[in-house]
């Protein structure tokens, strides 16, 4: 049974800066993870992502301000949220896909709860 667990989440101001963590309990087969958010009346969206060998991609709304990075060791997931902006208030998922044979993009097949951003 393998469990995300997010936290991090807050209420800041703009200009603020978060850290979201995940940890995964069992990461097997990993072919990487990722952050998605979803704003209320909207559809669920794509932050970032980082694949098992370290490559990253970011949404344009969010590159230059996040950070993804993991820890292997502790198979924990992080989320460096700076410069926040209002348009960044969500509910911030952690995702993971772990399959025998990775998809070319991530194709998540575990999900966290989620952890709420608020930035006003």
């Amino acid at each position: 049974h393998v469990q995300l667990v997010e936290s991090g989440g807050d209420s800041v101001q703009a200009g603020g800066a978060l850290k979201l963590s995940c940890v995964v309990s069992r990461y097997i087969f990993g072919c990487g993870m990722g952050w998605y958010r979803q704003a209320p009346g909207n559809e669920r969206e794509l932050v970032s992502t980082i694949s098992r060998d370290g490559t990253t991609t970011y949404a344009d709304s969010v590159r230059g301000r996040f950070t993804i990075s993991q820890d292997n060791a502790k198979n924990t997931l992080y989320l460096q949220m700076n410069s926040l902006k209002t348009e960044d208030t969500a509910l911030y998922y952690c995702a993971v896909e772990m399959c025998v044979v990775c998809s070319k993009s991530l194709k998540p097949n575990y999900w966290g709860q989620g952890t709420q951003v608020t930035v006003s």
